[in-house]
């Protein structure tokens, strides 16, 4: 409850004195009661302003920008920083450092954030390679990313550094290549294609009525990652479209995770220490998920020791067999892949679906292409062998995620102090982010028709026929949408695998048309952890004759 100042009714108050007990005394222009005085009052403001006005002076008069080459920086004030223009662009940040990283000569820029802590940004391929191959020791996920996920990842692979992280890298790579988990993989998607996701958008072609097709394909992605590393499946990919009580809670845990990076850390903890505001419902959500999760490997381990053989080939079991059998250990990393399955794959075809929409005739070509590889001998087999000639379908993919990445950023913290190829000076425990999103649209990279969707740019036409290319792809570091270097991306082909088989069986049957948005206006990128489409993406479903 606030404090309520009562006012006693006694006598008008002189000026200079007040009196108690007969007793003389000297008024305190402080005291409240001086504060309901208009000219006290005001003579209290004009104070308050003489004191402020030196360090509001100090403050614009030496602001210092850090890159006096780059004139559309914004300025950097002491103590404050650019928390300032940081704030103002929050929501389009995105668009507004790219803007920043086009004028900067190098395409690398160094930001002062508050608190003299300060933060580098590029696009430069460059320093890209530097950070993620050539001094990879140097960059690490940091004490800054791992403490602000935490919570929801553990110590799982993906906000892991170090000896833990080799070790994870390592468990996990023998079980990535092997070819009875990309088979499972396959199996999976097949089935939730032809039970679930065909079903629906036949029913939506039937009704004529809308879909929110982004969901449609977060509930496919979601349902797919759960079957391939828990063996779990959540059925959140139903008729109904019903909330599944871990898929709502994952999504949450996830959203309110990656606003702490919006928030300056002593806030969130704070807000985490006192179990108040959106900090009270992530402990409620994570324990959620960690609980299922948990109760999922138990689940698993005890199925394994009485069946006494592996019989399902899911991560879980896969690194339970394999000897690894400490709970928080397997609950932490299947966390992790959980997370980055979940929406990466959705997301890139979300934009991908989209662009189609605007380009008839790269629907067109993959359209041709879908149906040479259905029909050819290669194909006879089906699954892998069948994308796998669909090279045109790969490039389109690829150029969808060049304009829109799963990922738009990642950062790394430098360990030591460092100078980055183009001579920009990093500071010990300073962060360097490269922005993928930024990447995708710069001339210096892809040429002055950056901004055309333009499949062919991935591509070489064959001699032996008109139609026949050869995917020609570009250097890591220069397109980091898997990432680069040691990190680089475990699901990189299982992803591919997954999306072009989702791409085939809907393009086959189906024309996906976006509704049109007020005004016209182009879809909004929002970027989590992961990128989705502002207001989702409301489309009707046309069956093909």
């Amino acid at each position: 409850m606030e404090p309520q100042i009562l006012l006693p009714n006694h006598p008008q108050i002189s000026s200079t004195t007040t009196t108690t007990a007969n007793c003389p005394t000297p008024l305190n222009p402080f005291h409240f009661s001086a504060l309901y005085r208009p000219a006290m009052f005001l003579e209290l403001l004009t104070f308050a302003f003489l004191l402020l006005l030196p360090i509001l002076f100090f403050l614009f008069r030496f602001s210092s920008d850090p890159n006096p080459k780059t004139s559309k920086l914004p300025k950097s004030y002491p103590i404050i920083g650019t928390f300032p223009s940081l704030y103002k662009n929050h929501r389009r940040r995105l668009p507004w450092f790219t803007d920043l990283l086009r004028t900067s000569p190098s395409n690398t820029f160094t930001l002062h954030h508050s608190l003299g802590r300060r933060f580098v940004v590029t696009a430069n391929p460059s320093v890209v390679q530097h950070i993620l191959k050539t001094n990879f020791p140097n960059y690490q996920k940091g004490e800054t990313f791992r403490t602000t996920l935490a919570d929801l990842l553990g110590d799982g692979i993906f906000n892991a550094d170090g000896d833990n992280w080799k070790f994870q890298r390592q468990v996990s790579s023998h079980e990535f290549n092997t070819k009875s988990l990309r088979k499972f993989v396959e199996q999976v998607v097949d089935t939730e294609l032809s039970d679930r996701l065909i079903p629906i958008l036949s029913a939506s072609a039937a009704s004529s009525s809308v879909l929110d097709f982004q969901d449609i394909l977060q509930r496919f992605g979601f349902d797919n990652i759960c079957r391939i590393a828990f063996g779990y499946d959540p059925d959140y990919l139903l008729p109904s479209l019903p909330e599944a009580k871990f898929a709502v809670a994952f999504d949450e845990a996830v959203q309110i995770s990656s606003d702490r990076f919006t928030l300056p850390h002593p806030v969130w903890k704070l807000k985490r220490a006192l179990g108040i505001g959106s900090e009270k419902r992530l402990r409620a959500v994570v324990s959620e998920v960690r609980e299922f999760a948990k109760t999922i490997v138990k689940e698993k381990k005890r199925d394994l020791s009485e069946a006494k053989a592996l019989e399902s080939v899911d991560l879980l079991s896969r690194f339970l067999s394999s000897g690894h059998t400490d709970e928080k250990f397997v609950t932490d990393i299947v966390i992790s892949f959980t997370l980055a399955g979940r929406d990466t794959t959705s997301a890139a075809l979300t934009w991908f679906f989209w662009l189609l929409s605007q380009n008839p005739r790269v629907e067109n070509e993959i359209l041709r292409e879908i149906n040479e590889a259905a029909s050819s001998e290669s194909a006879a087999g089906g699954g892998y062998d069948e994308v796998k000639e669909m090279v045109y379908t790969h490039a389109a993919l690829c150029e969808s995620m060049r304009l829109y990445p799963p990922v738009p950023t990642d950062s790394k913290q430098a360990a030591n102090d460092d100078v980055l190829p183009d001579g920009t000076k990093v500071k010990k425990g300073m962060s360097v982010m490269y922005h993928v999103y930024a990447m995708g649209r710069m001339e210096e990279i892809w040429g002055a028709d950056w901004a055309e969707y333009r499949p062919e740019r991935w591509l070489e036409r064959e001699e032996r026929g008109a139609h026949k290319f050869k995917f020609v792809g570009r250097d890591t570091y220069s397109y980091p949408v898997f990432q680069a270097g040691p990190r680089i991306c475990l699901g990189k082909e299982m992803a591919f695998l997954q999306m072009k088989r989702v791409v085939s069986a809907v393009l086959k049957r189906f024309k996906v048309v976006p509704r049109e948005r007020e005004g016209g206006a182009q879809p909004e990128l929002l970027s989590y952890l992961t990128a989705k489409m502002k207001g989702g993406l409301p489309v009707t479903v046309l069956e093909r004759a």
